[in-house]
This record gives structure tokens, C-alpha cells and sequence, in this order.
């Protein structure tokens, strides 16, 4: 199925909370209390930044256009900001805002002939609009969660514009039905990943535009990780503090050294001994502010689906990103992980469009013991 005429009414749903937890390590954004801790700790919502980076690509074609959303954070403040023409429809009922309220906008914005809705938010958002939805009217996600296992996200906001603006140009573009899936948060922060079928969406496909679902459940190579935390250990400065991002291949390394680290979160490393597990995007701000010496991160990128950053790492934001630099990542990933993306680049989605572009280009990933290569990292747009 192919859309092949001019976008003119276009929905907007933003989850205003979404994502509000990754910065925070709590390993997701679901219920209020979870962004009551977040916003205590100091985390400021991203949604509402991710939708404008997303709409920046329509702007030329605001005379043809009129956004359909609901009133204040939920939508209408980010469209009015960018200069476009407004229908409110409704209002969330409580705040923050809902699951009840995000499908009571779906169904609404449906009703009053939108001809393609765009959400931003995570896994739980797009379970929200199956529900209101089904899987027969054409929606769009921009990703703005913490988890992101679902393949009917654009592979990052300026990734998503670019199909947006592909529609308005009338260009063909293809129509597929997308997988949504979620996880249970509680398991999840406990270091269970229990993904779940929710069903589908109809989402408009344009190449590399969209990401994969995420690859779970897939056995691990033991004695290639093996191989890849020996090339660490020995790579190991003292003096070095080293940030570890989530994943079963960063965690053999740290098992290496007997360190009991985090599958899911995020730990700090110094001299062979955690000396923090677990950790926020403030507290790592405060470790770079306080530590004399060389930083580095280390990163494993998602299997399925190649993202580096952005995908259940949000604790690396973009201020840590820029603070450490470049050329302090080192990136670790089995042969099998890497070929499985076809060709595919890693992709990085930090939040910042001007530091993803910036940090495109080919990076050195380890895959062995004394064996590496060098891979392409995007930010998904050309």
C-alpha cells in the first residue's frame, strides 16, 4: 500500500512525559510517580523538543497545512511555537497527562479527518494508540521513550521529519503494517527484559528512515564477549573513569573484573572497582565534574536494531555526550551483532541533531580480542 497524495490535515499527539525516565535511571516513564522522582531529580521533559525537531521539516509548507491535536502540552504549545495552523479538538483531563487521554486524542484527531497521525512518545504511547486505533489508519512515531522495542518509531526525529516532508512533496511512500511491542517496567528495573506483542501499526516506510524492531531473546556469544572484555581489561587505564553504558556485552566486561554491574542501567568505573552502579544523568554530570583525570564511555550497541545512542541509554544525554567527546567512546560488539544489520550503520538519536550529525562517520568498534573494525555511525539522514 502506497500514500500518494499531499498530507494536508496532520494529527499531533505528544506524550509530554515520555523519555522522562531513561535520564533519570529509572528504566522508564510510566505512571505519575515515576515523573514526580524524575522531576525531583532534576530531569526536564524532551518530548515537546523531539516533536519540534520533527516538525521543523514542514515549516515551509505551513500555508498547506493544519496541525489537529489537543489543547496546551499535549500538542497545541509546540505546533503554535513553530508557526503552524491549530485545530484544537479536546483537552487531557488530568496532569500529567494519561494513557486515557493520549487514546481519547487518537480517536478525536481520526474523527476529524486527519490523514495521518504523528505521535511522539515510547512503546507505552504506541500501545495507546493500537488501542484507539487499530492497525488500519496510518500513524507515525517519533521516538521519544526510554525503551523503544517497537518498529513503528522513525529512527530519530530528524528522521521522521524527512518522511513527513517526503509526504507533503507528494512523493510516494510506502505503507506498512509495524510491530508494536512493550515490556514490564517492574521486571525491566529489575533487570528482566519481558517483551510483549501488542500489535500493529500502519506507518509510512521510506527506506532507513524507520527502525527495526529490537532483536531480544538472541543467545549471546559467549566466547566472543569473552574475547571483547579481555581486550578492555587490558586496555584499562587507571587514571581513567570509565561511564558503562547498559548491555550483556559491557556487563561481561565488568563481570571480568568481578564487578557486579548493572544489565540495564548505567555504572562508573575506576581502578577495576565500581564506584557507583546504577546511575542518573545528574549523577554522572556531578562524577565528570569531580574527576581529574580522562573520561571514557562505554558503549554496546542494541542487536536488531544498531542503535549506539538513545535506545535505553538516555542517561547519556547530550551535555555528557559533548563533555566527554568523540574520541573518548569505545564501542564493543560481536561480529554476529554487527553483520546481522545488513549494512545498516549504527545509529545515534542523542537528542541534539547537531551532535548526532557531528558524530557521524565511521567509529572503531571491538570485536575480539586485538581485533576491531571500523563501522559507520549515523543519524539516519542522509
Amino acid at each position: 500500500m502506497q500514500i500518494d497524495k499531499q498530507v494536508n490535515k496532520l494529527g499531533l499527539i505528544i506524550n509530554p512525559w515520555a523519555g522522562i525516565g531513561g535520564p533519570a535511571g529509572l528504566k522508564g516513564s510510566d505512571g505519575a510517580e515515576t515523573v514526580a522522582r524524575a522531576l525531583a531529580l532534576g530531569i526536564k521533559p524532551q518530548s515537546h523538543k523531539r516533536a519540534a525537531i520533527a516538525l521543523e521539516a514542514l515549516r515551509p509548507h505551513r500555508g498547506q497545512l493544519e496541525l489537529l491535536c489537543f489543547s496546551d502540552e499535549m500538542g497545541e504549545d509546540t505546533a503554535r511555537a513553530l508557526g503552524f495552523s491549530v485545530r484544537t479538538l479536546g483537552a487531557a483531563k488530568s496532569s500529567p497527562s494519561t494513557s486515557a487521554d493520549t487514546e481519547q486524542a487518537a480517536v478525536a484527531i481520526r474523527d476529524a479527518g486527519a490523514d495521518l497521525i504523528v505521535f511522539i512518545g515510547g512503546d507505552g504511547t504506541a500501545r495507546n494508540i493500537v488501542n484507539a486505533l487499530g492497525e488500519h489508519f496510518p500513524v507515525l512515531g517519533i521516538p521519544a521513550g526510554v525503551k523503544m522495542h517497537s518498529a513503528c518509531f522513525a529512527i530519530s526525529p530528524k528522521a521522521g521529519g524527512e518522511v513527513l516532508r517526503r509526504l507533503m512533496a507528494g512523493q510516494l511512500v510506502d505503507l506498512c503494517a509495524c510491530e508494536v511491542r512493550d515490556i514490564d517496567e517492574q521486571s525491566f528495573r529489575q533487570g528482566r527484559v519481558r517483551t510483549r506483542y501488542y500489535g500493529e501499526l500502519l506507518v509510512p516506510r521510506e527506506g532507513h528512515f524507520l527502525q527495526a524492531i529490537k532483536n531480544a531473546g538472541r543467545e549471546v556469544e559467549a566466547l566472543a564477549v569473552e574475547d571483547i572484555a579481555a581486550d578492555i581489561l587490558e586496555a584499562l587505564d587507571p587514571q581513567t573513569l570509565y561511564i558503562v553504558g547498559p548491555g550483556s556485552t559491557t556487563l561481561a566486561i565488568l563481570n571480568a573484573l568481578g564487578c557486579q554491574g548493572t544489565l540495564l542501567g548505567v555504572d562508573l568505573l575506576q581502578r577495576g572497582t565500581l564506584k557507583q552502579v546504577d546511575v542518573s544523568t545528574p549523577q554522572i554530570e556531578a562524577a565528570i565534574a569531580q574527576h581529574q583525570g580522562p573520561i571514557n564511555i562505554i558503549l554496546t550497541a542494541i542487536g536488531g536494531q544498531g542503535h549506539l545512542l538513545g535506545r535505553g541509554n538516555q542517561q547519556f544525554s547530550p551535555s555528557v555526550l559533548r563533555a566527554v567527546g568523540r574520541d573518548h567512546l569505545m564501542v564493543v560488539a560481536t561480529k554476529t551483532k554487527i553483520t546481522e544489520l545488513g549494512g545498516r550503520p549504527l545509529l545515534v538519536d542523542s537528542g541534539d541533531p547537531e551532535l548526532d550529525r557531528q558524530w557521524s562517520g565511521f567509529i572503531r568498534v571491538v570485536t575480539g580480542y586485538r581485533d576491531a573494525i571500523l563501522y559507520p555511525l549515523s543519524n539516519g539522514v542522509l
